[in-house]
């Protein structure tokens, strides 16, 4: 069984950053495209960010496009997300997953998600 185990959130000042690590592991790590999303209080789960297996092709949500940038290293099973500028509408559970090869923005499209990580920026 594949797991996903993410890492790196906390608490940061508006206009900080943060560094989101997704590890791996339980299994060979296939040619997954990975996506990162996150969930506010009381509102519906979002896309952030996705790439394709490779890590040649990336895609943003707009509202985090400049800011953000997911990364991968497939001989460390891992994917990233570096966060800059951060603001308090940022602040969210932070979910990874595995998806599709090409990369997708559609939660139903994934299949292996971690179990979050809270980012909190403050104001």
């Amino acid at each position: 069984q594949l797991q996903l185990v993410e890492s790196g959130g906390g608490l940061v000042q508006a206009g900080g950053s943060l560094r989101l690590s997704c590890a791996a592991s339980g299994r060979s790590f296939r040619p997954y495209g990975m996506g990162w999303f996150r969930q506010a209080p009381g509102k519906e789960r979002e896309f952030v960010a996705s790439i394709n297996w490779s890590g040649g092709s990336t895609y943003y949500a707009d509202s985090v496009k400049g800011r953000f940038t997911i990364s991968r290293d497939n001989a460390k099973k891992a994917v990233y997300l570096q966060m800059n500028s951060l603001k308090p509408a940022d602040t969210a559970v932070y979910y990874c997953a595995t998806g599709p090869p090409i990369g997708s923005s559609w939660p139903r499209e994934y299949d292996y998600w971690g179990q979050g990580t809270q980012v909190t920026v403050s104001s």
